[in-house]
């Protein structure tokens, strides 16, 4: 009796999401001249150079943040339609573009413009790539995934005022815009042209590494529906998650855009306020890490308290913060609240509403974080100006992130979405 020759065995290709979560992480940090961090060491040359007030340039940075913010629910769904690797390709020749235009700025019209299309190509649409990328590539091990993807990215992104500014002190701030250009061209590009891939069926993979065998099939864990995004803002954990997210990115961004000018009220220089950015991402990367872990196994009713706990610590320290253990405790804590708050957004997002439309759902979560990002340097700049400094205005803007505590507690349910 004969018996079939045993049938050869395909090799089975190594999962790629892990190489996109590198590559997203690069391509999320290398942000960081469109985020306020990298902005903030520019800001005092700008006003100096320009003859321009600090509220006159807040204000430009609230116009270019707004205008930056309105298209990024468009952005959303086009990357849904063209897929992550042709998005970040055309979003990082876009920004690198800008970035090298913010270097022949002269006037509160032109630096507004410049503000506008840095912050929409660099904080909103190539960060609101870059998370998504990861997202599809991953489902039971999505959280773990989104807390690497949010570690590495905070404690590179870290890097940016640090080395801006020895490029500012080694050259001139406008030089400094263009070397930033320069390296996202160089980069991002390459990333997004050559390194993402937008979808695992593009290399006939599933997520989490799934392949498409019986036996794979068989222990995949089942793919939530998705939801379109008029179906998620019917839900209330979207809102309560968008109050955080936008708390979180008005306040954190009020307090980056100022750090020089504050911690130099407290009595630190230039130089040591800068630095006061590198515990701001320890704390970040802790946070990101553990939080993108706990989304898989704690209730949302628990975390997105504790993330606002961190934002009105931070809030209250910068009220009397001081050189020494309060100052380097008052950078620990808004790092752990950023560093919180974007690993539990990215990761609930896909978690309650699935990735069919993630990208048109991250795109109006971005919306609201953007427009409110806008919103905190003003109003931080007139604040100190009306009580003649920053504490009673960090004092008064605590009642926010408090408020959105305490609504987390009450509404949110367990497999809220």
């Amino acid at each position: 009796m004969s018996t079939a020759p045993p049938r050869a065995v395909e090799p089975r290709r190594k999962f790629y999401g892990w190489r996109i979560v590198g590559f997203a992480t690069i391509t999320a940090a290398l942000t960081g001249p469109g985020q306020t961090v990298g902005v903030s060491v520019f800001i005092d040359h700008i006003i100096e150079d320009l003859a321009l007030t600090r509220s006159q340039v807040s204000t430009a940075y609230l116009i270019g943040t707004m205008l930056g913010a309105l298209t990024l629910p468009q952005v959303g769904r086009w990357i849904d339609r063209v897929g992550v690797r042709p998005a970040i390709t055309a979003i990082g020749i876009g920004f690198g573009i800008a970035l090298i235009a913010m270097s022949g700025v002269g006037s509160f019209i032109t630096l507004a413009a410049g503000f506008t299309f840095i912050r929409l190509l660099g904080q909103g649409s190539l960060t609101l790539a870059s998370t998504v990328a990861v997202s599809h590539w991953f489902e039971k091990r999505r959280g773990l995934a989104i807390g690497l993807f949010a570690t590495f990215t905070g404690a590179l992104m870290g890097l940016t005022p640090v080395l801006l500014n020895f490029a500012i002190e080694s050259t001139t701030w406008r030089t400094a815009w263009i070397l930033a250009g320069i390296t996202i061209l160089l980069v991002v590009v390459p990333i997004g042209r050559f390194g993402i891939v937008s979808y695992p069926a593009d290399l006939g993979d599933a997520a989490d590494g799934h392949s498409g065998s019986t036996e794979a099939q068989t222990t995949a864990p089942p793919r939530r529906q998705s939801r379109t995004r008029a179906e998620a803002l019917r839900t209330v954990g979207f809102w309560v998650l968008l109050a955080a997210s936008a708390s979180a990115g008005m306040l954190t961004t009020a307090l980056n855009f100022h750090q020089i000018s504050l911690l130099g009220e407290a009595g630190l220089t230039a130089s040591a306020a800068a630095l006061m950015f590198l515990p701001q991402v320890l704390g970040s990367s802790l946070a990101g890490l553990a939080f993108g872990a706990l989304t898989d196994r704690v209730s949302a009713r628990w975390l997105i308290p504790v993330t606002m706990v961190f934002l009105t610590s931070a809030l209250l320290l910068a009220a009397v913060v001081s050189p020494g253990w309060i100052v380097v405790t008052f950078a620990l804590s808004l790092g752990l609240a950023g560093g919180s708050v974007r690993s539990v957004t990215a990761a609930l997002l896909p978690k309650w509403f699935g990735v069919g439309h993630l990208g048109s759902i991250q795109g109006f979560m971005s919306f609201g974080n953007v427009a409110a990002s806008a919103l905190g340097p003003v109003t931080f700049s007139l604040g100190r100006d009306w009580f003649g400094g920053y504490g009673s205005t960090s004092v008064i803007y605590a009642a926010i992130p408090a408020t959105v505590a305490i609504a987390g507690l009450l509404v949110i349910r367990n497999g809220e979405g």
